[in-house]
This record gives C-alpha cells, sequence and structure tokens, in this order.
C-alpha cells in the first residue's frame, strides 16, 4: 500500500483515486463525498494553510467536529508535510490554552463559533470552519504536490486523553497512520465493502484509526456523526446507514444497552467493536441476550496509535481482551521490574513498529514510560493464560488493601452483575490511615438509591470476593467523571473522597 508513497496522506488517497475516484469515502448527514472529492478538499486545506505561512514541520492544531471538513484538513496539513494536531472539541479552555502553547501550534483550524479560538495567543492564525471547511476554502487549488516527509519530523500528533491528569502530547511518524490497517485490519478482515461507523471521534487514536485508517486504507467508507453520540442517535444512525463495523467504548454500550428496544435493526453490522478501556463480561453477556450480537473488544493506546490485544470476530471470549496481535511483543512485569511468574498479575510492557519513541517535550515522563531497547510500559495490568490476555486494569488504580494488591476492574465487574447496577466504579479512599475499596453507583432506572441498596451490594460483593475486596462504602453520585472518550477518572474519584474526608 505505502510503497510508491513517502506521505501517508497520499498513501491512503491515491490508490483509490486512480482505482474508483467517485467512489464515497465519506457520508454525514445528508453528504456523500467520494475520494476525489476528499482529495480536492483536503489539497485545498493544503494551500490555505500554505498562505497563513505553514510549511512543514509546523504543528496545526485541529479543533473540529467529526464532519467531511475533519478528514480533509487532516489530511491536507500532511499533504503539505506539516503536523495537524487534532484536539477534542469538548475540552475545557484551559486545556485549549495548555496545549495550543504546548504544542507550538503556527495556526489553528476551529468549528465555527468554538470557544477554542478565544486561547489562541499571538501569533497564530485562526481560521473558523464549517461542515466542508473554511469559507473561501473553493478559492484555494486543489493543485497540490505531496510533501516528502522528514524522518525526524513528526507527521501527526494526539493529545492523551487525560484519565490521570493533564494531557501528554503523542507525536507518530507517517508509517503510523498505515499500520493498523495491516494489524487490526487484519484480524478484523475489513474489506473495501465495508461501512465504517465510529462513536469515538477523530480526535482520539481510536476514532482516528477507526474511521479514517481502517476505511481509506482499503478503498472503502466511513460514517461522519459530528455531535455528542447518543445511545438513541447511534441507533438511529445504524438503522439509517447500515455500517458494517461499529466502534465504540464499553460505557456507551452500557448506555445502549439501557436504550435498546426489541426489534431494532442491527443486522448490517458484521463487527460490533468495543476498545478503550476493559469491556466488562457483564456488558458482553447483557449485550449478547439483548441483540443476539457479540462484542468483539480489544485493547491499545495513543502512544501505539494502534490495538494491540484483541479478540476476534466469533471468537470473542467474554472478561478477556484477547491475543497479542501479530507483530507485536510483550512482557509482563512485577513491581521489581523482573518478568511476572506465569498466571500472576503483571504491569504490560509493549514493543512493535509504531510505538511512539517519546512524549512531546516532556523528557522527565519519557524516561518513566519508554523505556530501554523500545519497550513501552504500557501502564495496564494483565494476567495471561495460554496466550490470552485479560486486562486487570490500570497500574495507577490499584489499590494496596492490607497485603494485597486489588484491581478495581474485579469489583466493579461483581457489581455490574448485580441488577440494580447500571454503571459503576471503584477507587481507593483512606479510613484511619488505611486504604480501602469505595464505590461509586450509578443505579438503574427506578432504582432507589440509598443505605439499604448500599448494604445489599456490599453482601453481593462479599457473598462472590474476598472480605478485603468489599467496599468500605458505596456512594450514589449523580453521574462519574470521564474522559471525552468515556472513560472513568478514577483519580478524580479518589481526590473527591480525600477532600471531602
Amino acid at each position: 500500500m505505502s510503497a510508491p508513497y513517502k506521505n501517508a496522506a497520499a498513501a491512503l488517497l491515491f490508490p483509490r483515486l486512480e482505482a474508483q475516484p467517485d467512489a464515497p469515502a465519506y457520508f454525514s448527514q445528508d453528504t456523500v463525498l467520494t475520494y476525489r472529492g476528499l482529495f480536492e478538499n483536503a489539497a485545498r486545506f493544503g494551500r490555505l494553510l500554505e498562505s497563513l505561512g505553514v510549511g512543514p514541520g509546523d504543528r496545526v492544531a485541529l479543533v473540529l467536529h467529526d464532519t467531511p471538513g475533519a478528514p480533509a484538513a487532516f489530511l491536507g496539513a500532511m499533504l503539505l508535510g506539516a503536523c495537524p494536531v487534532f484536539l477534542s472539541t469538548a475540552l475545557r479552555a484551559e486545556d485549549y490554552a495548555f496545549i495550543l502553547n504546548d504544542s507550538e501550534a503556527k495556526a489553528l483550524l476551529v468549528a465555527e463559533d468554538h470557544p477554542a479560538a478565544a486561547q489562541a495567543q499571538s501569533g497564530v492564525s485562526v481560521v473558523s470552519c464549517q461542515s466542508l471547511g473554511s469559507r473561501d476554502l473553493e478559492s484555494f487549488s486543489p493543485d497540490l504536490k505531496p510533501c516528502e516527509p522528514s524522518p525526524s519530523a513528526p507527521a501527526f500528533m494526539l493529545y492523551s486523553s487525560g484519565s490521570t491528569g493533564r494531557p501528554k502530547g503523542v507525536p507518530h511518524g507517517y508509517r503510523n497512520l498505515l499500520i493498523p490497517a495491516e494489524t487490526l485490519g487484519r484480524a478484523l478482515d475489513i474489506r473495501e465493502q465495508d461501512l465504517f461507523f465510529s462513536a469515538s471521534k477523530l480526535s482520539f487514536a481510536y476514532g482516528l484509526i477507526a474511521n479514517l485508517c481502517l476505511p481509506l486504507s482499503c478503498g472503502a467508507a466511513g460514517v461522519l456523526f459530528p455531535g455528542k453520540p447518543g445511545p438513541y442517535e447511534l441507533f438511529e444512525h445504524i438503522a439509517r446507514f447500515r455500517p458494517t463495523l461499529f466502534f465504540g467504548v464499553p460505557t456507551l454500550y452500557n448506555l445502549m444497552l439501557r436504550a435498546h428496544e426489541p426489534g431494532q435493526d442491527l443486522n448490517s453490522v458484521r463487527v460490533f467493536y468495543s476498545a478503550g478501556e476493559a469491556l466488562p463480561a457483564a456488558t458482553f453477556a447483557a449485550w449478547k441476550e439483548a441483540t443476539g450480537r457479540e462484542i468483539v473488544n480489544g485493547l491499545g493506546s495513543t502512544e501505539a496509535m494502534n490495538v494491540y490485544i484483541t479478540n476476534e470476530p466469533g471468537r470473542a471470549v467474554a472478561g478477556t481482551t484477547g491475543r497479542l496481535i501479530p507483530g507485536y511483543q510483550a512482557r509482563l512485569i512485577d513491581d521489581a521490574g523482573q518478568e511476572a511468574p506465569p498466571g500472576a498479575k503483571g504491569r504490560l510492557l509493549l514493543r512493535g513498529e509504531g510505538v511512539c519513541p517519546a512524549y512531546w517535550q516532556r523528557p522527565e515522563k519519557t524516561r518513566e514510560t519508554m523505556l530501554a531497547d523500545g519497550w513501552l510500559d504500557t501502564g495496564d495490568v494483565f494476567v495471561v493464560q495460554d496466550g490470552v490476555y485479560t486486562h486487570q486494569g490500570r497500574a495507577d488504580d490499584m489499590m494496596k488493601v492490607g497485603a494485597h494488591w486489588v484491581s478495581p476492574l474485579l469489583i466493579e465487574n461483581t457489581l455490574l452483575n448485580h441488577p440494580a447496577v447500571a454503571e459503576c466504579a471503584v477507587a481507593g479512599c483512606l479510613v484511619e490511615g488505611l486504604e480501602w475499596p469505595c464505590a461509586f453507583v450509578i443505579p438503574k432506572a427506578g432504582t432507589a438509591p440509598g443505605p439499604a441498596l448500599a448494604q445489599e451490594l456490599r453482601g453481593h460483593v462479599r457473598e462472590l470476593l474476598p472480605d478485603y475486596m468489599c467496599p468500605v462504602r458505596v456512594e450514589f453520585p449523580a453521574e462519574l467523571p470521564k474522559t471525552p472518550t468515556g472513560k472513568v477518572q478514577r483519580f478524580v474519584l479518589r481526590e473527591q473522597v480525600r477532600t471531602r474526608r
């Protein structure tokens, strides 16, 4: 795929332009964008940026909704040799100010009337964009020769979702847009006839893989959803556009379960995929019971710009993450940095093509995470049996209860099996100087929160798990703190408990 093209944007666009330029690349609302249209808009974006003084290697921040203008702007910056930096449209003002300064962005392409424009400092060119591009995009020629990238310059950059604190810049090379198709795409058997629909946005690695890397690499098409993806709207889009692959996160599948009605048309979807965090076995079972379909889940990271452990369609096993994708190597290590014994929990170290070698301007964090010989400390804890990996949570979410290390995922999965629980999260809290699990539960509709339910839930956990895993307290917040990708921010829950008591 990439052999004749040294620019990844060209490698994704040119084969289809030569073979079938009028085939659809994206569907959005009532708009169909062909591969020819996508390339021409991308080239015009490149010319627009060039007119602003943007050149090869310069960072261009993109704060755009998932409309046809977003992939065109991203690819256009890459055609020019600039480095697009996709940012979520749901960040706080201080996050935009931090990232624009941290990335040293030279230009900002921003959705019309979006508040991120106000955070641009002097010297940053700001262009307001509509769904297909900026208002004066048509005035620029689509005649743009793809720039051959510098091997040392980042081709694009993402910022981590901040599940453990302030976002970090994660730069990637040009080839890293092509690797997911050769690895995850092979595992999912993606085809030219497929139609991809991702609830995760293009500004996140998972969404960029699912709705740009995978479909464009095989000449397929994607469905773009510009708003916040609620369960009812997602079911409507599935029925309307009839995608063959759907990508979501566990939290979203839980919400869709609560909105699901018998008879909803999901027949077009051959793969329901989940990533972003571990898929609870209870969610897997409930989805299969409600829809008759399995959820195929895996796990990856922004640092790898890929999913590297996955189940496969037709062979997904509830509660497991799956097997290592060919092309990657993995090790599990204990707290002392030694190889974990077989069957024991260990922190996952990963090595393979496309893994980010360093964070953007964060040398201390780079030394902590990017280790010798190309190993990445993912921060995820796993056990592996017969080659099958099961996620145990994040290392920084683990709790030391007495002499035992406890994963919040095990307690959360147990709580989710209770019929009264819709969502939950578990974080450590201090009681008389000792750490204990604290559960934060969102009850199902019609279930009253309160002391009686808390006692019932603690009893439910105690029946199924050792006493030291039983939550010392059960709280019923209005909502759980989450990143824009839907990951629960357990560090926020820990801080809330410590601040309050």
